[in-house]
C-alpha cells in the first residue's frame, strides 16, 4: 500500500478552508529567509503560494545571508508583538554566521508553528498538550492516522536524532505507547535494527540507504529523507526494491513532502484560535 501525502494533504486542505470561511478572517504567516540558496528560495515560494490558495496571508522576507544577528531577532521581536502575526517561521539551514538555537528561540513560542521553540519541545517531551508539533513530525502521524495503522504496542525504530525531525518523531512514537529505538551514525548493526521493527522512519537524507534485504513483509515505511540525485529526487529508501516486500510505505516525492506542508497551516490556523480565544 502506499501511503499517499498529497491525497492526506488534499483531505485536510478541504477542512482547513472551510474552517477559515467560518472564521472570516486570512490569519498571517510570516516566513524569514537568510541568504538566497536557490532550493530554500523555491520551497519557501512554494509555501507561501499553497499557504495563500488556503486562504492564509503569508509573508515572505528575505535578508542578505550577512545579516546581524541582533538586527534578525529585533526584526523578529516586532513580528512576536504584531497581533497581525499568528505565525513566524525561520528557514533553515541559516548561514553559519548566525546561533541557530538563539534565533530560534527568540521567536515566540506561542507563534513558533514548526514546534522547535524549546517550551514546545518541552511540552512534546512530557507528552502535554498546548504547544505546537514540529511540522514534519505532525504529518508522519496525520499520515498513519489516516490510514487507520495503529501504533501503540508497535516495535518503531526512527534513523536519525536531529532536533528537526528525529528526536521530536521518537518523543511522539513513545507518547503514543509505541516502543522506540534511535539509530543513527554510530548504531551498530543497522540492518538487525531495522529488521526488528513494525514500523520505520527514515530521515538522514543518505540516498537508498534502506535495501531490500534491510526490509520484512508486513513492515510500515515511513521515508522522510529527500536528497536530489542528479534531475531526480531520491528518499532513504530504494523504492521500488523495497515497495512490494512491505506493507506499506510513502513514496519520495508525494509522501511526507506534502504532509509538512500542510501540518505547518494547520499549526498556524491553531495558533490564531489560541491567540483569538
Amino acid at each position: 500500500m502506499i501511503l499517499d501525502g498529497k491525497k492526506v494533504r488534499d483531505f485536510l486542505a478541504e477542512n482547513i478552508k472551510k474552517e477559515l470561511n467560518k472564521i472570516g478572517q486570512k490569519p498571517k504567516l510570516v516566513i524569514l529567509q537568510i541568504g538566497n540558496d536557490d532550493r530554500s528560495s523555491a520551497y519557501v515560494k512554494q509555501k507561501k503560494i499553497f499557504g495563500e490558495k488556503l486562504g492564509f496571508e503569508v509573508e515572505y522576507v528575505q535578508f542578505d545571508k550577512k545579516v546581524l544577528e541582533k538586527e534578525l531577532i529585533s526584526r523578529i521581536n516586532k513580528y512576536n508583538e504584531d497581533k497581525n502575526t499568528n505565525g513566524i517561521i525561520i528557514q533553515l539551514p541559516l548561514p553559519k554566521n548566525l546561533d541557530t538555537l538563539k534565533i530560534i528561540e527568540s521567536v515566540s513560542p506561542e507563534k513558533d508553528v514548526d514546534g522547535l521553540n524549546s517550551k514546545n519541545l518541552r511540552l512534546v517531551l512530557e507528552g502535554r498538550s498546548g504547544g505546537f508539533i514540529p511540522a514534519t513530525t505532525k504529518g508522519i502521524f496525520s499520515l498513519l492516522d489516516f490510514y487507520k495503522i495503529n501504533i501503540e504496542g508497535k516495535k518503531v525504530v526512527v534513523i536519525g536524532r536531529s532536533l528537526l525531525v528525529g528526536r521530536p518523531t521518537a518523543l511522539m512514537f513513545l507518547n503514543r505507547n509505541a516502543t522506540v529505538t534511535v539509530c543513527h551514525t554510530k548504531t551498530n548493526n543497522l540492518k538487525q535494527e531495522i529488521l526488528k521493527a513494525d514500523i520505520v522512519v527514515s530521515a538522514v537524507g543518505h540516498p537508498k540507504l534502506i535495501k531490500k534485504s534491510f526490509v520484512r513483509r508486513g513492515q510500515i515505511i515511513i521515508d522522510v529523507g529527500i536528497t536530489k540525485v542528479g534531475d531526480i529526487l531520491v528518499g532513504d529508501v530504494d523504492y521500488k526494491a523495497v515497495n512490494k516486500l512491505v506493507r506499506a510505505i510513502t513514496p519520495v516525492p508525494g509522501g511526507i513532502g506534502p504532509m509538512t506542508v500542510i501540518s505547518l497551516f494547520e499549526n498556524l490556523l491553531l495558533a490564531y484560535r489560541r491567540q483569538n480565544s
